[in-house]
């Protein structure tokens, strides 16, 4: 059986930079099968699930339906549904929670506020072990269902707070799973890894190790804040902040050198000294606009790649000014299983540079 999550992992494609994008989750209890787009197949109302994507569009937060470990028969009389919502950011991250016999209230919530950070003394502060979430949703992609079930019946075997969930990016990952209330994924992930992921979680740190970002930002500012991570040997969770993230132009590729000795090219007219001017670089072959900074999951090669610098700054007053890359250079392979291969789009960091103030602190 071909499975992307092999594929994957013989291409050697990199995990950093690969979460799925959330200031804000909502969790939802659905027990049940779950289909593809699971908010609208299962046993969720339909319309319900229809109302949440919408009220949730735009606002940074992101529903998902999550079931406890272990068989998922259609059972339709659970009476009660446990909701989750929590927020990711540095330094304001929280979990809240309450339990509903119709989940139809969270059509009530101020989806702004929350994507905001704002929980206004909502529900009840959750004050138990970090929440694992173990994407399984075989529908959706079976890699999920065959890697990530059996890694979700483990840890909750080992006693951890895990809970199944129905999409958190990523399914070449398998088994993935995403820990709060800081909001770190991580891929090609085993009992062992969520363990260590969980006690770090647990003393207010992450393990660096199959890390692929927190969810609060998009996918160059996760690059980044990994690699400054990686540079500094820095695991505490909420020292290291994402500030600012700009767009890089593209650089003009080098020219290609010629494929005969002669030069083809027409002509230029002297410049009025006599001199020969310049040439301007030729435009690359296949170029397209610029990707918008939240679009990165697929890129064409031949294309510009798309720049970003990133300035990630640390609660001792440090920064540093990360270049990023989407490139599409790497080895093809497929995004889920049946898809056809194709270079997925990667994070690259180029360059990671300390600040002037940085340089200037003591030590």
């Amino acid at each position: 059986m071909s499975l992307c999550a092999t594929a994957s992992l013989e291409a050697a494609e990199p995990l950093a930079g690969t979460a799925a994008t959330a200031r804000t989750w909502l969790l939802v209890e659905q027990t049940g099968p779950w289909g593809a787009k699971a908010l609208t197949a299962s046993h969720l109302d339909p319309a319900l699930g229809r109302a949440l994507e919408a009220a949730a569009k735009g606002t940074g937060v992101r529903v998902a339906l999550i079931r406890r470990p272990g068989r998922h028969a259609d059972r339709h009389g659970a009476t009660r549904h446990r909701l989750f919502l929590a927020h990711t950011a540095p330094g304001r991250s929280w979990i809240r929670t309450t339990s509903v016999a119709d989940p139809q209230a969270a059509l009530g919530l101020d989806f702004a506020a929350l994507g905001a950070g704002e929980h206004g003394n909502l529900w009840e502060r959750y004050t138990g072990e970090p929440l694992v979430l173990v994407c399984t949703n075989g529908k959706r992609d079976r890699c999920c269902a065959l890697l990530g079930r059996p890694l979700a019946a483990e840890l909750a075997a080992a006693g951890t707070e895990v809970w199944e969930v129905t999409h958190i990016g990523g399914h070449r990952f398998a088994p993935t799973l995403f820990v709060l209330p800081y909001g770190y994924a991580y891929g090609r992930s085993s009992l062992s890894l969520a363990t260590d992921a969980v006690a770090a979680a647990r003393d207010g740190r992450i393990a660096l190790d199959h890390c692929r970002g927190r969810s609060t930002w998009d996918r160059p500012a996760q690059a980044a804040d990994l690699a400054v991570r990686e540079l500094l040997r820095e695991d505490r969770a909420d020292v290291l902040d994402v500030v600012r993230t700009d767009r890089v132009p593209p650089q003009p590729p080098p020219p290609h050198a010629p494929d005969r000795p002669q030069d083809t090219a027409p002509p230029r007219d002297p410049a009025p000294d006599g001199s020969t001017p310049p040439r301007a670089p030729e435009p690359a072959e296949d170029t397209a606009p610029p990707h918008h900074t939240a679009s990165h999951d697929t890129a064409v090669p031949g294309e510009a790649a798309p720049a970003w610098a990133v300035t990630v700054a640390h609660a001792d007053g440090r920064s540093w000014r990360v270049t990023v890359e989407q490139r599409a250079d790497g080895a093809p392979a497929p995004a889920s299983c049946g898809a056809p291969l194709a270079p997925p789009a990667r994070m690259v960091v180029t360059a990671v540079t300390a600040t002037a103030d940085t340089a200037a602190l003591p030590g």
